[in-house]
């Protein structure tokens, strides 16, 4: 109070002949006066300044009920009420996306009638991306980067698949809280998207308005047609800032629209002429008469990225929107692949956690439930990996038993087609079968009595005196005993030995 009080004294007493900058110093005084007097009167007071915009200003301030700190988003604007209030697509948007992890909070809106004052008292954050990476000389951890960028895609689609589109996503809007321990377990970097008073429904008819995003940030479509982008504009801005965060400098930095067009291009390369044609057909008066480059290429001004990395801003940042990846896709995108295994796991660990206070307020400690729980959940985890591995290789080396029997040409063999006995139902007699006897006498070729002798010959006692000739082209019974019968060998010849 003493301070506001004591800047409007200044404002008002110093006499600058009515210039335009002591007007706006003697306005912004009055107005941060009522402000102050208003939020005291939601009991809240304001510590200082945290930063302003073209349309709003941040400051920093306390609760007088818990002591928690917030942050409070005063709007420039003059408001006359309630219903102008409830239509703002900034508040609208926020109640709409509320809650989500990675979506900044709104806890409360405060409006003065009198003085037409508008303000939104949101959760409070350390910094934002560009104050983060902001005269840094070292580059951020990968890990680090992965986290920020997965967490970003998270709030992306939780806004697309809500029907909001952003339209201002850029470093400054991006708010982050720097990792803390919370019941004595380090916590990583918490991130969530702000700013949305430049979002949209993604049903609203086009065209939009054109200069919308912040230019760096701002997609091709947004630069060549009248209007004409959709939500995948969103996605573009993504890829600039996954490049600023592990570069630590803005992708595109061009200083007016032809320039942008220019440094986009010196980079990404020329589009195809079709993709070209698609644009014009949505512009007047714009040059499409653009000489072909072949573009640097991402990957000379990020030697120390991943390849999954440069994959993935590659694909956020695709010149054609039809073509251009959404946030649903980029977070199953292998980049992110651990960071999708590592939320499998916390989920499950606390859903036991969950499941164990439950049990705790139900039953008091049992058997089997809390730390325990948890424990056995987390080897039964570790076992289940590891059985996976087990698997995986086992898998591996039956595989690469099969391509070596079919590199050295190991196969079954095969029964040659011309001497195998050709059994018809010809061959057996009429003839009802003996009583006296359990095999059937059935004709043997080249027996002079069919009367005596069998298909199989019967198993002497004693070797035979001699050597029965073979015949030629015909494989005679060999010694093979299986049971009652004597069964002729397999040929083996062309069977790869």
């Amino acid at each position: 109070m003493v301070e506001l009080g004591s800047t409007l004294m200044q404002a008002t007493g110093h006499q600058v002949g009515g210039s335009l900058q002591a007007r706006r110093a003697r306005v912004r005084a009055v107005s941060d006066f009522a402000l102050g007097n208003i939020l005291r009167s939601h009991e809240y007071r304001i510590l200082g300044k945290k930063g302003e915009g073209t349309f709003s200003e941040v400051l920093k301030c306390q609760s007088i009920k818990d002591g928690q700190y917030y942050a409070c988003k005063k709007m420039k604007q003059h408001y006359d009420s309630v219903e102008q209030i409830n239509n703002l697509r900034e508040i609208q948007a926020m109640r709409r996306l509320h809650p989500h992890a990675n979506v900044i909070e709104l806890i409360e809106v405060i409006f003065d009638k009198k003085t037409g004052t508008l303000a939104l008292v949101c959760e409070l954050m350390d910094m934002n991306i560009y104050e983060l990476i902001r005269g840094r000389r070292h580059y951020l951890p990968e890990l680090k980067v992965k986290n920020y960028m997965y967490q970003l895609c998270k709030s992306l689609d939780h806004m697309h698949r809500n029907g909001i589109s952003h339209r201002d996503v850029k470093p400054e809007n991006i708010l982050v809280r720097l990792s803390r321990r919370r019941d004595g377990v380090p916590q990583d970097d918490l991130l969530k998207l702000a700013d949305f008073g430049s979002c949209r429904s993604v049903y609203s008819k086009q065209p939009y308005t054109e200069y919308i995003s912040t230019r760096w940030y701002r997609a091709p479509e947004c630069l060549l047609t009248d209007g004409y982008y959709s939500y995948k504009m969103d996605l573009w801005s993504a890829g600039c800032v996954f490049f600023e965060i592990m570069s630590l400098h803005p992708l595109f930095p061009g200083s007016n629209e032809v320039d942008q067009i220019a440094k986009i291009h010196d980079i990404m390369g020329t589009p195809d002429q079709s993709v070209l044609n698609k644009l014009r057909n949505k512009t007047r008066g714009m040059n499409f008469n653009f000489p072909p480059k072949k573009g640097s290429g991402i990957n000379k001004l990020l030697p120390h990225a991943s390849p999954e990395s440069i994959d993935l801003i590659y694909q956020m940042c695709t010149y054609d929107p039809d073509e251009r990846i959404t946030a649903k896709q980029a977070l199953r995108h292998p980049y992110f692949k651990d960071m999708r295994e590592a939320e499998k796991r916390q989920a499950a660990l606390q859903k036991v956690e969950n499941r164990a206070k439950n049990a705790d307020k139900a039953g008091g400690d049992r058997p089997g439930s809390g730390r325990t729980e948890i424990s056995r959940i987390s080897d039964t985890t570790t076992r289940t990996e590891q059985l996976a591995q087990q698997r995986r290789r086992r898998r591996n080396r039956r595989l690469e038993a099969q391509q070596a029997n079919h590199q050295t040409g190991f196969m079954l063999p095969k029964v040659p087609q011309s001497n195998a006995l050709s059994i018809h139902s010809t061959t057996f007699p009429n003839s009802s079968f003996p009583t006296h006897s359990i095999v059937p006498k059935l004709p043997v070729p080249g027996a002079t009595s069919t009367s005596t002798s069998t298909m199989l010959p019967a198993i002497m006692s004693s070797h035979p005196q001699q050597k029965a000739r073979k015949p030629k082209n015909h494989q005679l019974p060999t010694k093979n005993v299986f049971g009652h019968y004597q069964l002729p060998s397999i040929d083996r010849r062309g069977a790869g030995f």
